[in-house]
């Protein structure tokens, strides 16, 4: 699951939660959704837990993420999607991605050791690859 948040100030952020889709009873589903609009579109998903920071809990993630939607895709492709921010230079502000997954630029090195500050501060110094 994905979702693009604009900031003012800073322009796109992606948040990424890699996990499953997940089916439930209809009674249990039902309930929940009509907490809401049936007219919305509906998948329930469960995040992969890390036990540490944004993924500690299910609930950490949703108290992370910014807003109560996102964007789902079929397969893990978190990866992927962190490599492309990094062409773009569109920070990716929490993820859940294994880091032997990831790739990103040799140049995002000089730009400290804490991975999350080193999108912030490389896309900063390199500048957007898109008009905002």
């Amino acid at each position: 699951m994905i979702r693009l948040n604009l900031v003012k100030g800073l322009g796109p952020v992606l948040q990424i939660a890699e996990g499953w889709t997940v089916a439930l009873p209809h009674k249990v589903s039902d309930t929940l959704w009509a907490r809401t609009d049936y007219t919305w579109p509906c998948t329930w998903f469960a995040p992969r837990c890390t036990g540490e920071g944004a993924f500690k809990t299910a609930y950490d993630v949703m108290n992370n993420w910014g807003a109560n939607h996102g964007a789902i895709s079929y397969g893990h492709i978190g990866a992927d999607l962190i490599t492309l921010c990094s062409m773009l230079r569109i920070p990716v502000s929490m993820h859940n991605v294994p880091e032997d997954k990831i790739f990103r630029p040799a140049a995002w090195n000089a730009f400290g050791m804490d991975k999350e500050g080193q999108d912030y501060r490389a896309c900063a110094a390199f500048g957007a690859q898109f008009k905002k």
